[in-house]
């Protein structure tokens, strides 16, 4: 009994010392791999990283690591069968990060954005939120869900017109009722949606212009669902006033940049 208990715990011993030596060569194949993806060398990055996920399954940095090397290697855009092969690998990667770190931020936002490049609004809307969720102070998540309130409403705001043979310079409300009905309907909570992230995004920076941008346009475009000119009219100029605040903050932040004279410090 004595003997077969000995053998049992030099097997652990073993078993013990062998899974040492894999995080070891896991972690030296990360420090290889980091390097190699700092000197932009993708492919050999993911190499290394594949190595050290391999000896070492639970090793999340590596991991990480790997989902980002494919995703550098990703061109948004782009419609070869090779790159959305870089773009299933990273997703599945990020995947088994979050299974290890639910609340991996990096990770999250890394999904988010693969499916914003890839014009996979309900995906992408679906994310941006997990981010919020994350990070309630992540102003650039609730930027992004305003603008992808923009795009998922444009398209279809700017079909209407043009059967409506209303030029993008005709004034609104859209006259034809039940086009405009149809468009309340279906689109309108989620232009407030998108007007509401907006706001959000700017509480947390008040001077973040894009964002401004995008509440003239939300604001501008949702001004053709008015039920009558007087709305419209305030509206449209509530949407002339992000417009010229767009501008002064911009201008602001141009006037705080350091001016470079060209001359180096002796």
């Amino acid at each position: 009994m004595k003997r077969n208990l000995a053998v049992l715990l030099a097997v652990a011993a073993l078993a013990l010392a062998a899974t040492g030596c894999n995080k070891l060569k896991a972690r030296d194949n990360l420090n290889r791999g980091v390097q190699a993806y700092k000197s932009t060398q993708y492919t050999q990055a993911v190499e290394r990283f594949e190595q050290a996920v391999q000896l070492d399954p639970t090793f999340t940095p590596a991991r990480l690591y790997l989902a980002m090397a494919y995703y550098m290697q990703y061109i948004p855009g782009a419609e070869s069968p090779e790159n959305q092969q870089m773009a299933d690998r990273a997703l599945d990667q990020f995947q088994k990060v979050l299974q290890q770190d639910p609340k991996n931020d990096v990770a999250t936002k890394s999904i988010a954005s693969l499916y914003y490049n890839q014009k996979k609004w309900d995906q992408a809307e679906e994310w941006y939120k997990k981010c919020a969720q994350i990070n309630p102070k992540d102003k650039e998540a609730y930027y992004t869900l305003g603008v992808i309130a923009w795009s998922k409403w444009y398209p279809v705001y700017g079909t209407a017109r043009a059967k409506l043979s209303m030029k993008p310079e005709d004034p609104g409300p859209i006259k034809d009722k039940k086009v405009k009905e149809e468009l309340k309907t279906q689109y309108l909570p989620l232009v407030n949606e998108g007007v509401q992230n907006l706001e959000k995004a700017l509480d947390i920076d008040k001077e973040y212009d894009d964002a401004m941008a995008y509440m003239n346009l939300l604001i501008r475009e949702r001004a053709d669902l008015d039920d009558s000119s007087e709305q419209y009219q305030r509206d449209i100029e509530l949407a002339n006033n992000w417009v010229q605040k767009t501008l002064e903050t911009k201008k602001i932040k141009a006037e705080r940049k350091p001016v470079s004279t060209g001359l180096s410090a002796q």
